[in-house]
C-alpha cells in the first residue's frame, strides 16, 4: 500500500498567503522608495523591506516565520481571555444533557437512542450526530501476508461503503492503550484455569495477582458521525430534530455493522452512555481507569465524566492525574509498505497512548472537481516556473503523479477519503511524558512516518485525538 504526499503547494509558486502578503509589502516599499527618493530612499527603507523578505523566507519549526503569526496571535488572545485554564464549577450544575467537557467541546449534547441504547453525541455547531462502536479483532501482525491482504481488502470495502453513503461526515478509528486493573487476567483464569492446589497453579495465580494490575490492555473503537446537513431531507422524513437524525443514523449503524461482519471484525456493541462516560473519564484521569473497571457502577454518568481541572501550555496539556501531548502524523510512508507498517506505534509497550485515525469521505462529484482543480493548479504552476526559468523539482512531479493516480482510482469506481492521524501520549510526570514522546517519535520513524507536535492548540487537539467523538482540529 502507498499513500499520497501531503500537499505543500501554496497560492502562487509554492508561496502561502502570509508569505505573499509580506513579499507584496516588501515589493511595494521598494517600488515606492525608488520612485520617490531613488537609491537613498531604498537605503532608508531597507529595514522595512528586508525584514518583510526575511519573515517570508526564514524557516522556524517547520514553518516560515510569518506563518507563525496567526498561531501566536490566537494564542495570545486565548491567554488574555483566560481560556488556557479550566476548572470545574462544582456548586453550579451543568445544563441537563450536556457533557462536562472543557473548551469548545462544552457545547456537545447527549442523546440516548431508545431502540439500541447507544449514546449519541450531538454537536450543534458542526451539525453532526456521533455514535461509538466497540470492536475486537485478532492479532493482525501474527497473520500470514495473504490473510493480512484479505483483511485489508475487507476494511477497504467498509470505507468504500461510507463514501457511497453521502451522509457520513467522518469516521474515527481509535486504538488506545489503557492501564489494566487485572480483572481480565483474573476472569480468564477463573474460566480456563485449573486451581487444583498444585505448585504450578499456585505460582500462576500469584503471577496473575502480581502482574495483572501492572499490565496494559488495548481497546479499539470506531466512531461514526452523521452529517445532519447532508441528510436533512431524510431527517425531516423521519420526524425531524435529533430524534429524526437518530433514526437516519441507525440505518448507517446497520450498514456499518454488516460491513464489519463481512470484513471479519467483531462488533462488541454500541457504547452506552455509561461506557462513554468511562472512556471520557479515563482519557482525562487515567489513574481512575482501573478503579472504574473494577467497580462497574461508578463513574457511569456523562454529566460528571469530564475533567475537574485542565491547564494548557504551549506544547502540552495537564489534566486531573496526567500530562498529555498530541502529535500529528504529517507524512505517511512515501514508498510502498506492508499493511502492518503501524506495528511499531500500535505495539509500543509501557506507554499510555491513543492512536486516532480520522477518515473524511468525499463525494465522487466533489472529489472529481477537487482533483481537476488541483491538476490545473499544478500544471499552471509548472508553466509559471518554466516561464521564469525555475527548475522543476521532483516533489512537484511526484505530487502531480499522485493526483493522476487518484483520478484514475476515482474513475475506476473507488472512493476518496482524506486521512488524518493523531497520537495522544499520556504520562504521570513531565519527565515521563518527554521520554514517552521521544519513544513514540522513534517508533513513528520505524513506521516510515513523520510526526510533529501540535503547539498552541494542545487542548483542542487532545479532544480530537484522545476522545472518540469525531471532532475536527
Amino acid at each position: 500500500m502507498q499513500f499520497s504526499r501531503l500537499t505543500r503547494r501554496g497560492i502562487l509558486l509554492g508561496l502561502s498567503l502570509p508569505q505573499l502578503i509580506v513579499l507584496g509589502i516588501a515589493l511595494l516599499t521598494v517600488v515606492a522608495a525608488l520612485y520617490t527618493s531613488g537609491g537613498m530612499g531604498l537605503a532608508w527603507t531597507a529595514p522595512v523591506w528586508a525584514t518583510a523578505a526575511l519573515l517570508a523566507a526564514i524557516p522556524a519549526g517547520g514553518r516560515k516565520v510569518i506563518e507563525w503569526a496567526p498561531i501566536l496571535t490566537r494564542w495570545m488572545f486565548r491567554t488574555y481571555l483566560g481560556q488556557l485554564v479550566y476548572r470545574r464549577k462544582i456548586i453550579k450544575p451543568r445544563p441537563a444533557g450536556t457533557l462536562a467537557l472543557p473548551g469548545d467541546a462544552a457545547s456537545l449534547r447527549e442523546w440516548e437512542d431508545p431502540e439500541t441504547g447507544a449514546a449519541m453525541i450531538h454537536d450543534p455547531h458542526a451539525q453532526t450526530l456521533t455514535v461509538i462502536l466497540g470492536v475486537s479483532h485478532p492479532a493482525f501482525v501474527l497473520l500470514d501476508p495473504g490473510e493480512q491482504q484479505r483483511r485489508v481488502s475487507g476494511w477497504g470495502r467498509v470505507l468504500a461503503a461510507t463514501c457511497r453513503s453521502g451522509r457520513i461526515a467522518r469516521i474515527q478509528v481509535t486504538e488506545r492503550t489503557l492501564p489494566d486493573s487485572g480483572t481480565g487476567l483474573a476472569e480468564w483464569w477463573r474460566q480456563h484455569g485449573t486451581d487444583d492446589g498444585s505448585w504450578a497453579a499456585t505460582t500462576y495465580k500469584e503471577l496473575i495477582d502480581r502482574a495483572g494490575p501492572a499490565g496494559e490492555r488495548h481497546a479499539t473503537t470506531i466512531s461514526l458521525a452523521l452529517d445532519m446537513k447532508a441528510a436533512a431531507r431524510q431527517i425531516r422524513t423521519a420526524g425531524g430534530g435529533v430524534r429524526g437524525a437518530a433514526a437516519v443514523l441507525r440505518q448507517e449503524m446497520t450498514t456499518l455493522t454488516a460491513a464489519l461482519r463481512a470484513a471479519e471484525l467483531t462488533a462488541t456493541g454500541w457504547l452506552t452512555p455509561g461506557e462513554v462516560a468511562v472512556v471520557l473519564r479515563s482519557a482525562y484521569d487515567p489513574a481512575a481507569g482501573p478503579a472504574l473497571e473494577r467497580h462497574g457502577a461508578l463513574g457511569r454518568d456523562l454529566a460528571t465524566a469530564g475533567p475537574v481541572a485542565v491547564t494548557e501550555t504551549w506544547d502540552r496539556l495537564r489534566s486531573d492525574s496526567a500530562h498529555h501531548a498530541v502529535l500529528w502524523i504529517t507524512e505517511w510512508p512515501r514508498s510502498q509498505v506492508y499493511p502492518g507498517f503501524l506495528a511499531p506505534l500500535v505495539l509500543s509497550n509501557g506507554i499510555l497512548r491513543t492512536l486516532s485515525l480520522h477518515y473524511t469521505p468525499v463525494r465522487a462529484d466533489q472529489a472529481a472537481r477537487d482533483l481537476r482543480k488541483k491538476k490545473t493548479e499544478l500544471i499552471s504552476d509548472a508553466n509559471q516556473r518554466h516561464r521564469i526559468g525555475q527548475v522543476e523539482d521532483a516533489t512537484a512531479t511526484a505530487e502531480y503523479a499522485d493526483v493522476l493516480q487518484q483520478e484514475a482510482d476515482l474513475t475506476a469506481g473507488h472512493g476518496v477519503l482524506r486521512v488524518s492521524g493523531l497520537i495522544s501520549i499520556t504520562a504521570s510526570t513531565p519527565e515521563d511524558l518527554d521520554a514517552a514522546v521521544a519513544a513514540i517519535e522513534q517508533a513513528a520513524i520505524q513506521a516510515s512516518c513523520e510526526t510533529r507536535k501540535l503547539v498552541g492548540q494542545q487542548a483542542q487537539a487532545f479532544t480530537v485525538a484522545a476522545l472518540p467523538l469525531c471532532r475536527a482540529v
